[in-house]
Formats: C-alpha cells, structure tokens, sequence
C-alpha cells in the first residue's frame, strides 16, 4: 500500500485551538527537564576530569552517553508514535527521577574515593545510572520535535524550531554556570540533591499539563517494539531524505572531537567554576541563533542554508584554538554555538514537512539514532589517540618544530592540532555535498510538498 503523500498527511488536519500556547508551556517544562539531566551531566563530566585529570576517562564517560543515546532513540521514536506524547513525557521524566535518586542511594553509600576509582567497578555503576537517567530524557525531545507538527501551523514550523533552539541555549546557559559553581563550591553530593530536586517539580509541573491529541493511528498489525522496518519505510517515502540523514551522521563523526576534548581544553585554560562561566556566556549563541530562526526562519530551502552553516562551523572549528588564547576559544565557542540551532532547526523542519505526522517519532528515532552512534565512535577513538600519541608528540621537540609557527607553543596545542583537522574535514564534507544528487532530490520534495 503506498504512503500518502506527506503533504495530504500533514496538513489535512489543522492544529487545535490554541496549539501555540500549548506549544509553549510544553517547550518551557521540557527546558526544566533538560536543565536538570544537563546539569547532572556536565556535573559529572567536571567531577571526574578535575579529579582524575584524565583525557581518556572523560572521552569514554561521554562517549558512553551518545551510544546509549543512538541505542535506545529508535525504540523511543516507536514509543512516541505509539503512545500519546503527553504520557511519553511522562514516563521518561519519572524514569529520570528514579534514576537519579539511585544515584544518590549509591553516593551515601560509598566513599568519593570508591566511585572515582576508574579501575574499579563502582565508578562505571555510578556514572552508568546517572548517563540512563539522562539517556531516557531523550525521549521526551523526540515527543517535543512531533508536537511542532501537532500544535503549530506547517508555514511556523521553522520558527517553532527556532524557539527549541532558544530554549536549549537557554538550559545550556544555565547548566554550564551552575554545574561548575556546584561542583567547584558544594561538591558531587549536593549536586545530586539539586537534580534530584528539580527532576522532581519538572515532573510535577508536567502531570498538570494536557496536550490535546488524538489516540495515535496504528499502521495494521501491532508493529514491533523497536519498529526499525517501519522507520526505515518512512525514510525512504521522501527521496533523499536517507542521504540527509547519513549526512548529518557524518557532521557529528567530527563533532565527537569536541565532545571528547572541549571540557579538557576549556579547563586547562579556566578554573572549573570559570569554565561553566564561559561556557553559560558562550551559550548565548544558542539563544540568538534560535531567535534568528524563529524570526527570519531558514530560507525557500533550509537544506541549502544547513550546507553553508555547517561550513562556516568548520572554519570555526579550526581556527579557535589555534592560539592558547582563552579570549579567542570563548568567541569561536559563542560562533559555533549561535550556527548549531540553525543545523538542527534546518533537519526538524525537512523531516516535518515530507514525513507523515504519525510516522515521525520513528524517524526523528533513526536520525537521532544514527548521528548520536556516530559521536561516540570518534570520542573513543580520539580521547585514547590524543592522550597516548598527538599530545606528547605536539608537546615534543619533533612537534612544535613542525607545527609550531601554524599551532604556537602552549600545553594544550595537542587538543588544538585535532581540533584544526577536524574543522577542515567538517568543511570538505560541506562543500562536497552541495554536489550530490541527494541533495538536488531532497530540495525538490522540500519544495513540493
């Protein structure tokens, strides 16, 4: 039986009466959310770096989220296209709080010095209860990204975007100032309470929300619990759609480099409560690149605009370390940060328009799941490379004789020579993919649908 065409299926229904208020209201509980497992992260993140000083262990903690992320994203993109997202919400805020308060059990329980010991069994259980608690949030984003298409006009969907973008600025900033003030003034402990704290009003608040929403529509018999076919039938209803898909998998193999050395670097130049200082002023760029798109939207053709930004995002990640000057990595962040709205608005916007309403959580599910898969791999392999290999070899005679007059001098021109080769790969991939056929496909559907 042939898919409808996404624009009859989109668009056939109208959104309800006040969809955009209900919009906001479940955009605001969703930062809360976000606040709070984001805070616990980078909290984590802070911890185990200033008191281990290893390279290698952060690479791997934070590389461990993202695969957790791409493992589980196409089960929950089945879950929200089965279930109504309200109760989605729901559900994955109450795991999170679950998951967090277990956490807390276990820090009673056993001395610092146990759970940071990264031979030991208990660091990985610690850390692997805090990353599922965060890990399960994620599902509430995917919910987030099919209530656009629910509760917002089709020719609004780029600006609602937008504002998703502003909102995660929002929480960035947030997260990053408070998450080095607790770590740095009130110690892993208190951090626990805090998050545990507001994971529990997040929760709250939401039980009293309602999103007006028809019971989901079933696709004939009872689909799978992890409905990778029917993804992949959705993907493949819209012509290039796949290769976008893959393309942004491929932008994020480069952004599992900064996952991996940002914080390393970031708090070598800065004390830790510094750092979530500059990283909650950087963060502004997320809020005014998501204004800019909720005010100007992204253009005839929003693939075309994702190209040219991801680009300039490769520009920028070459040269912001390219001195040990702390000034110019804080404005190469802020730049970096005020274009990644606009990526990720360009990808929901696509998927919104020539995907079915009832199929999207699936497919937000496999591109979340294939570029979150993607991460990890480089954190793993480049936390280990960095550590044992290009950071000695840059801090040698042999490095700084050949890199030198390019990378300067300075402990940190390592994580600067990956950085520069990573920007100009982001840039390569750019550049070429304006010249495949995928993308002259995916600009056509765009634009008929």
């Amino acid at each position: 039986m042939t898919e409808p065409s996404a624009a009859a299926s989109v668009t056939s229904a109208s959104p309800p009466a006040g969809g955009t208020r209900t919009f906001m209201q479940v955009l605001v509980n969703t930062m809360i959310a976000n606040v709070t497992t984001s805070f616990l992260w980078f909290a984590l993140t802070f911890w185990v770096y200033l008191e281990t000083r290893s390279v290698l262990a952060t690479g791997i903690v934070g590389g461990a989220y993202m695969l957790l992320v791409a493992v589980f994203s196409i089960l929950f993109g089945s879950i929200v296209d089965r279930y109504r997202k309200h109760a989605v919400m729901v559900v994955a805020s109450a795991v999170t709080l679950v998951s967090f308060c277990i956490a807390g059990v276990f820090y009673l329980l056993y001395p610092e010095s146990t759970l940071l010991d990264l031979g030991g069994p208990m660091f990985w259980v610690f850390a692997g209860i805090i990353l599922f608690g965060s890990v399960i949030e994620n599902m509430r984003n995917i919910a987030l990204s099919t209530t656009v298409t629910l509760l917002i006009p089709v020719e609004r969907h780029a600006n609602a975007n937008g504002l998703v973008g502003t909102v995660q600025g929002l929480a960035f900033i947030v997260t990053s100032v408070f998450s080095g003030l607790a770590i740095g003034m009130l110690g892993m402990g208190w951090t626990l309470v805090i998050a545990i704290a507001v994971t529990g009003l997040a929760l709250l608040h939401l039980l009293f929300l309602r999103i007006p929403e028809d019971a989901p529509h079933a696709d004939g018999e009872k689909p799978p619990g992890i409905d990778l076919r029917g993804s992949i039938a959705a993907i493949r209803s819209a012509p290039g759609l796949f290769a976008l898909i893959v393309f942004s998998t491929f932008n994020n193999l480069i952004g599992g480099v900064y996952l991996a050395l940002m914080d390393p670097y970031g708090l070598e130049l800065f004390r830790v409560e510094a750092w979530g200082i500059v990283l909650a002023v950087t963060a502004t760029g997320f809020i005014i690149g998501g204004l800019l798109v909720a005010k100007f939207g992204l253009g005839a053709n929003p693939i075309r605009t994702m190209l040219l930004v991801v680009i300039a995002m490769g520009v920028l990640g070459a040269l912001f370390t390219i001195r040990e000057w702390w000034w110019l990595y804080a404005l190469g962040i802020w730049l970096y940060m005020t274009l990644i709205p606009v990526v990720e608005a360009a990808e929901q916007t696509v998927i919104q328009k020539v995907v079915t309403f009832r199929r999207q959580g699936r497919v937000f599910g496999f591109a979340q799941a294939m570029e979150s898969a993607a991460a990890p791999i480089t954190a793993f392999l480049i936390a280990p490379i960095a550590q044992f290999v290009i950071i000695p070899y840059m801090a040698g005679d042999d490095g700084q004789a050949t890199w030198g007059w390019l990378l300067g001098e300075g402990d940190t021109r390592g994580i600067a020579f990956v950085f520069l080769v990573s920007g100009l790969v982001m840039v390569l991939l750019g550049a070429g993919a304006f010249l495949t056929r995928s993308y002259r496909m995916l600009s056509r559907e765009y634009e008929t649908a």
